[in-house]
């Protein structure tokens, strides 16, 4: 998978968020900016993403109803303040768009307030993605929709890394956090980063002096 930087995630949503509006698609840019955003700032698969209603986001308790994920599964994915102020701001355009909005509405809707489907945002995306100015190096396949599920899971687990967490004893809080049956299906989107090497690297170094300075007396 191709792991996005925060620059470069940062650039896409700033694509998404100057999309024009089309024919019967109105607010198209708030609308792939809110998708963009929560597919990399919460690691939300693409069709949970497209499933959302207007009714499955709890702003008071900032946490989002996902309903009928794989296997069947609902789950509650809480969000941070700014990703709430962006959901309220786009709510509010939204109704201001359409005041009798339904509570069952798709949270984010397609051309005469259809639901949105994965084939359309992955076509947004790979439209996008010439303009972020990514670097895709030989051999490397470049990025798809879903990478920015990977990206989630490797940028939390540097995270933990620089507050110097043990991430095992954090897996399965991520694993739950996406999804997961079992912290074994969650290892499979922790691909290893150069960063991810520097960090551990940092911390066995830090284990390993006191052992290195034991030895040498």
């Amino acid at each position: 998978p191709f792991i996005l930087a925060p620059e470069s995630a940062r650039r896409l949503l700033e694509l998404a968020a100057s999309l024009p509006d089309a024919p019967g698609a109105a607010l198209r840019g708030p609308t792939y900016h809110g998708i963009f955003a929560l597919l990399y700032g919460l690691g939300l698969r693409v069709g949970e993403v497209c499933r959302l209603g207007i009714d499955d986001v709890d702003g008071p308790r900032q946490l989002l109803v996902i309903r009928d994920t794989k296997f069947g599964k609902d789950r509650l994915v809480p969000f941070g303040p700014r990703l709430g102020a962006a959901l309220d701001r786009y709510l509010a355009a939204r109704h201001a768009g359409d005041p009798h909005l339904a509570r069952d509405a798709p949270l984010f809707g397609g051309r005469a307030g259809g639901r949105l489907g994965r084939q359309q945002i992955g076509r947004v995306f790979r439209a996008l993605l010439p303009l972020v100015g990514l670097t895709v190096f030989l051999g490397t396949s470049p990025p798809h929709l879903h990478d920015l599920r990977h990206t989630f899971a490797v940028r939390t687990l540097l995270r933990w890394y620089r507050a110097w967490i043990d991430p095992a004893q954090r897996l399965l809080h991520l694993s739950t956090f996406l999804g997961h049956a079992r912290p074994e299906s969650t290892a499979v989107y922790l691909t290893i980063t150069s960063e991810l090497l520097g960090e551990a690297g940092k911390r066995f170094e830090a284990f390993a002096r006191p052992l290195l300075a034991e030895v040498r007396r």
